[in-house]
């Protein structure tokens, strides 16, 4: 090699940094409330996860077990006594537990939609797209459905 160099000059990126956990609190009905070392906190509902696999049986039916879950070492986990784990990553990915009328009304106003075209998209009958814009609790499934076709809406924009 010619001419000056450092180490120190070489900048290597190779995207996001991965997503690290502050602290981790077990919530009722396999909720976890999640500290992000960003600051964010977030609500996570991961029976989606321990459905996923047979590893997962003892947690999703052991209260006390669930309970004992903390943040590993490198807080790019959680973990529980049993020795299951899952990482910050497929906790990022889970969807958020909850979901209320303010961002159903702005994913509405994201999507550009109606109280009939929202309707329509969802399959459901208009007013209770009406009453979720104002107080009604928003189903999981509706939620969820919500939730992709606003990030639909963003890929293709």
């Amino acid at each position: 090699m010619h001419g000056k160099a450092r180490i120190d000059d070489d900048i290597i990126s190779v995207g996001a940094p991965l997503p690290r956990i502050e602290k981790a609190t077990a919530l009722d009905e396999r909720k976890v409330l999640i500290t992000w070392r960003t600051g964010e906190t977030q609500i996570v509902d991961t029976m989606p996860a321990l459905a996923s696999k047979r590893i997962f049986i003892a947690l999703r039916t052991d209260d006390a077990l669930f309970q004992t879950l903390k943040v590993n070492e490198d807080g790019n986990a959680i973990e529980w006594d049993d020795g299951a784990e899952l990482s910050a990553m497929w906790l990022e990915r889970l969807a958020p537990a909850n979901f209320n009328n303010e961002e159903f009304r702005d994913a509405m106003d994201t999507l550009g939609m109606s109280l009939d075209g929202m309707a329509a998209t969802l399959e459901i009958s208009r007013r209770q797209i009406a009453d979720f814009r104002k107080d009604k609790p928003i189903p999981r499934h509706i939620a969820l459905a919500t939730r992709y076709l606003v990030e639909h809406h963003k890929k293709s924009a």
